[in-house]
């Protein structure tokens, strides 16, 4: 189910047939050393992630992150939604593209859209965000979408170390 269309872009829903873009995005070196190692080694592992992340997450609060695709040829470049975290307490903002699409201002178009579909669709008056300190291009976006930087935290009181932004929308 298509979330948000902008010009270049389609942020939908996921399905399992998705298995293997995730399996390949959570495994880049960027991701890993920006959001995490998820462990996710092979198909199966890839359908238990979106089955028990953006899936159940969705069902629960009726947003989640979402795949992003270019709309010609319906290529997916990576992911941007609105997830909720038990250490955050507002929902934020997530995002990651394959190295390839970074640059193109795709990150930018599908966040900002993303951004105004929960306040339009989903009443949401205030988003969070998180990044590592040394991720300055999620840092720059964050920024040019109008968040404020809040301070630094630990999720669950556990490293790494992460700067908080806000936006009110």
């Amino acid at each position: 189910m298509n979330i948000v269309e902008t010009e270049h872009l389609i942020l939908r829903t996921f399905s399992l047939q998705d298995a293997d873009f995730i399996l390949r995005l959570v495994n880049e070196p960027s991701w890993i050393a920006n959001i995490g190692d998820h462990e996710v080694a092979n198909l199966p592992e890839a359908r238990d992630y979106i089955r028990n992340g953006p899936l159940a997450m969705y069902a629960e609060y009726g947003f989640s992150l979402c795949m992003v695709e270019l709309k010609v040829g319906r290529v997916p470049i990576g992911v941007c939604g609105i997830v909720k975290r038990d250490s955050l307490p507002d929902p934020d903002l997530g995002f990651a593209l394959l190295p390839e699409f970074w640059g193109k201002g795709h990150a930018y178009e599908a966040a900002f859209a993303i951004l105004e579909f929960g306040r339009a669709q989903l009443g949401i008056a205030r988003i969070l965000a998180i990044s590592l300190p040394h991720n300055t291009r999620s840092i720059k976006l964050l920024e040019r979408l109008g968040f404020g930087f809040v301070r630094m935290f630990r999720a669950d009181d556990k490293p790494p170390e992460l700067r908080l932004y806000m936006q009110d929308l």
